[in-house]
C-alpha cells in the first residue's frame, strides 16, 4: 500500500473537528511542559541563552517529528518532549552542569534509537513492573502537586478560581482537558488582575546555540536511566496504545527510531528529548478529533503551533521567568495533577506489589542523593528488588 498517495489532499482533509483537536493538543504542548522547563532551568541555574536554546531544541525537533510522521503515515502521531521527563529533571539539574546533562541526554536518545532498531521495546519494558515505574514517577511529582494548596492560599483569587475551573472541566467532561482549563484560568486571572502587563516580553532575539556535551558517569547513571524509562513508559507506551485502541496499525519500531533521531537533534541544543508525546497523541487520536483518516491533521496543527513557539521562545521565555513564584507553583501543580492521579492508579493497581511500590514511592519522594546516585534510581533499584525477590 502506498501510504504517501493523495498527498495533495491534505488541505481537503482539514475540518472543524481536527482543527479543534490540533488546537487543544498544541495548547497543551506550549503551556504544560514549558512551565516545568522553567522550573528545571531555575533549579539548575541555567543561563538565559541556555534556557532559550533548550526551549528551541525540544519544540523545534518535536514539531518536526510530529509533522513528518503524521503526514507520512496519515496517523495523529504527535511529537513533543516528555512532561514527566522534565518533572524528573527538576530534581537533578542542581547537581550536574548543563554540559553533563546534555551528555546524559545524548545517551538517552541513543538508547531510544537502539530500542527502535532492535525491536526489543516491549520485552525490555516488561523487566521492571509498571507499578514500580509509576510509583517512582508519583514520588518525583508529588511535591509539585501538593504545592497547589499553599500557593493558592498566597494568591487566593487566582488559585481558588483555577481550582474551581479544574473541577468544572472535570465534572462535565468538556472538550478542554481539565489540566488545560485550570492552567488557562490561572494565567488569564493573573493578567486580568495585573492589567495585562506584558512588559517582561523579550525584545532582543536570541539565536539558539549548539550545546557542547560532557560525558559523566554519575550523570549517565542518575539521569539517563530514569529519563529513558519515563519517556518509554509515560510517552511511547500510552501514545502507541492510544493509536492502537483507535484502530491504527502502528509502526512501533519506526516511531521509536524517529523519536531517537529527533531527540539527538534536540540534544544538540540542550534539549532532553523530542519524542512521540503520550498525552498529546492520546488527545489527537481520539474520536473527538473527527474522522479517523483525517485525524492526522490534528497532529500537523499542533506541531505548527509548537514550531511557532520554538521560533519565538526568545520573546516568551522572559515573560514566563517574570511570573511570581506562587503562580508558577499553581501552574506546575495543575500541569502535573492529571499525571499524578494516573500514576497513583497504576501504582496501586496490583495488590501483589503493595510493599514494593510503597518503598519505591517514599524513596523517590525523599529526594535523597547517595553515592552520587539520585533518589529515582535508588527507588527503581530497591522497589524492583523487593518486587522480584520478595513479592513475586
Amino acid at each position: 500500500m502506498n501510504i504517501m498517495k493523495n498527498k495533495t489532499s491534505i488541505w481537503n482533509d482539514i475540518n472543524r473537528d481536527n482543527i479543534s483537536g490540533g488546537l487543544m493538543t498544541g495548547m497543551l504542548g506550549i503551556i504544560g511542559p514549558p512551565v516545568m522547563v522553567i522550573e528545571a532551568a531555575n533549579a539548575g541555574m541555567f543561563t538565559h541563552e541556555q534556557t532559550i536554546t533548550w526551549f528551541y531544541g525540544v519544540h523545534f525537533f518535536g514539531a518536526l517529528l510530529g509533522i513528518i510522521l503524521s503526514v507520512y503515515y496519515r496517523m495523529p502521531i504527535v511529537g513533543a518532549h516528555s512532561l514527566t521527563g522534565v518533572a524528573f529533571l527538576v530534581t537533578v539539574t542542581p547537581y550536574f552542569t548543563f554540559e553533563e546533562l546534555v551528555g546524559s541526554y545524548i545517551i538517552t536518545a541513543l538508547i531510544i534509537l537502539l530500542f527502535g532498531v532492535s525491536g526489543i521495546f516491549k520485552k525490555v519494558m516488561s523487566w521492571i513492573p509498571r507499578e514500580i515505574i509509576a510509583a517512582m514517577l508519583a514520588g518525583i511529582i508529588a511535591s509539585y502537586v501538593f504545592g497547589i494548596i499553599p500557593a493558592a492560599l498566597e494568591m487566593p483569587a487566582i488559585g481558588l478560581t483555577a481550582i474551581v475551573a479544574f473541577l468544572v472541566f472535570s465534572k462535565w467532561n468538556l472538550r478542554i482537558p481539565p489540566m488545560l482549563g485550570g492552567v488557562l484560568t490561572a494565567v488569564i486571572m493573573y493578567f486580568i488582575l495585573n492589567n495585562f502587563d506584558f512588559s517582561a516580553l523579550g525584545t532582543t532575539p536570541v539565536a539558539p546555540t549548539f550545546a557542547v556535551p560532557e560525558f559523566s558517569l554519575s550523570a549517565i547513571v542518575s539521569v539517563t536511566l530514569p529519563l529513558t524509562l519515563l519517556i518509554l513508559s509515560n510517552d511511547a507506551t500510552p501514545a502507541i496504545g492510544a493509536l492502537e485502541s483507535n484502530g491504527y496499525k502502528v509502526p512501533v519500531n519506526n516511531i521509536l527510531i524517529a523519536s531517537g533521531l529527533s531527540s539527538i537533534g534536540a540534544t544538540l541544543f540542550g534539549g532532553q528529548s523530542a519524542n512521540v508525546g503520550g498525552m498529546m497523541t492520546t488527545i489527537a487520536s481520539d474520536h473527538a478529533s473527527g474522522e479517523k483518516s483525517k485525524r492526522y491533521i490534528a497532529s500537523v496543527i499542533s506541531s505548527v503551533i509548537m514550531l511557532i513557539f520554538a521560533i519565538f521562545a526568545w520573546a516568551l521565555v522572559p515573560l514566563m521567568f517574570d511570573l511570581p513564584a506562587p503562580l508558577m507553583a499553581i501552574l506546575t501543580g495543575f500541569v502535573l495533577i492529571g499525571v499524578f492521579a494516573s500514576t497513583l492508579r497504576r501504582t496501586f493497581s496490583n495488590p501483589k506489589y503493595t510493599m514494593s511500590v510503597i518503598f519505591t514511592f517514599i524513596i523517590s519522594v525523599s529526594g535523597i542523593t547517595y553515592f552520587y546516585i539520585s533518589a529515582p534510581i535508588w527507588a527503581l533499584l530497591i522497589g524492583t528488588l523487593i518486587a522480584k525477590f520478595i513479592e513475586d
